[in-house]
């Protein structure tokens, strides 16, 4: 009778302090389909109420249970995203002793993630020790990349021996945005040439070349390539030597100030574009240069990608700000006819939800605003392998 009634896959995102979870059904020949999410906060703090992510997911599963969403029988897998899988893993894998051994291994390139993440797996698979898992790593996506991409102008040992390379994030996000561009277009995956700007408090852009990532702006770390909300994008190292030298700051100040306290929040105060584009209209000198430098970095961006890309077919806008944000979207486009992207105002302003082309009706490359859905493509890639 299980092969009749919905099936559920539970996608989780556990981070050093937090567990978001989304629960999604399936029935066969069905796309997954979101039911009820969640997330439980302030793990492991002095003045939270959660000891550990064993807790947090116990939790979870009285939450499921006593909502009536999780029954008996009904859990088919589970989808974790795994931020780092360094140079192990080129797409999703079932979780086993050596995966796990692996995302062990990448630890060192992302300390504050990797053994939150792995702390997640281990808690379900004390629940629910027969139920397969799947991690689904914010990096694989990007191992497509060609090595004169990837590899940084350093000693040739320090990527031998340490991993110190370009490895890319929101692979979620742009798989997600490609399949979903792919379907609307209707053409083939393996043809598909984009640039996709995934805009949110977190940002990076991504060059697709034939369903592949080529070129993405996050580097090693999530902390390179455009402005963000708190994170400072492109950088001179210089600066880092700079400070910790002639100013005497230390390391770890220096490390929360690019991460935690420069991008939007840095200039304007504010790490929320909301606040930034409100107070920019009214004339705010500091929020003013803050969405300039902003724009000033995608377009650089956006010009570098069509460099590499002679035949596109659509620059796409996703995440929070490239879904929401018309004037972010018109100002990066401003004057860029001759790249081919020639933008529709009218259109511009009047997106709503769901996938929206706003390009001028003569205009050779498309230019789109697609939703992003990170969980559903942990859930998608989740039900691509696990016994059904």
């Amino acid at each position: 009778m299980l092969d009749a009634m919905q099936r559920k896959i539970l996608v989780l995102n556990s981070g050093s302090s937090s567990v978001k979870f989304r629960l999604f059904g399936w029935r066969s020949g069905e796309e997954c389909h979101p039911l009820v999410s969640g997330v439980i906060e302030r793990i492991g703090e002095s003045d939270g109420y959660v000891e550990d992510h064993r807790q947090a997911l116990g939790m979870i599963v009285s939450q499921l249970g006593t909502e009536g969403h999780l029954g008996d029988g009904e859990l088919m897998g589970i989808g974790h995203r795994v931020v780092h899988g360094g140079e192990f893993f080129s797409q999703a894998v079932v979780v086993d002793g050596d995966v796990r051994e692996a995302i062990k291994a990448a630890i060192s390139l992302a300390p504050l993630h990797n053994p939150a993440n792995l702390q997640g797996i281990e808690a379900c698979e004390e629940v629910w020790p027969h139920i397969p898992q799947v991690a689904v790593f914010d990096t694989a996506f990007h191992q497509t990349l060609p090595v004169e991409a990837y590899r940084y102008a350093i000693p040739d040992s320090a990527y031998r021996t340490h991993g110190v390379r370009r490895y890319g994030f929101h692979g979620s996000s742009f798989a997600y945005v490609t399949r979903k561009a792919s379907s609307y277009l209707g053409c083939s995956g393996d043809t598909l040439n984009l640039i996709i700007l995934h805009l949110g408090n977190g940002a990076s852009a991504c060059a697709i070349r034939e369903g592949k990532s080529i070129e993405t702006s996050m580097g090693m770390t999530p902390m390179a390539g455009l402005m963000m909300g708190t994170r400072c994008g492109d950088l001179d190292p210089g600066i880092i030597f700079f400070w910790c030298e002639q100013l005497g700051v230390p390391l770890e100040e220096v490390f929360e100030w690019l991460n935690r306290s420069s991008g939007l929040k840095g200039i304007a105060g504010t790490n929320d574009m909301r606040d930034v584009l409100d107070r920019a209209s009214k004339g705010q000198p500091d929020a003013r240069l803050a969405l300039d430098i902003y724009v000033h970095r995608l377009r650089h961006y956006m010009g570098a990608y069509r460099a590499l890309l002679p035949k596109l077919d659509a620059l796409v806008f996703t995440g929070g700000i490239g879904e929401h944000a018309a004037q972010v979207r018109a100002a990066a486009c401003q004057d860029l006819h001759h790249l081919g992207f020639c933008l529709d105002e009218k259109a511009n302003t009047l997106v709503t939800q769901g996938i929206a082309e706003i390009q001028r009706a003569d205009a050779d490359i498309r230019i789109m605003v697609i939703p992003t859905d990170e969980e559903a493509e942990i859930a998608q890639q989740t039900l691509e392998l696990i016994p059904r």
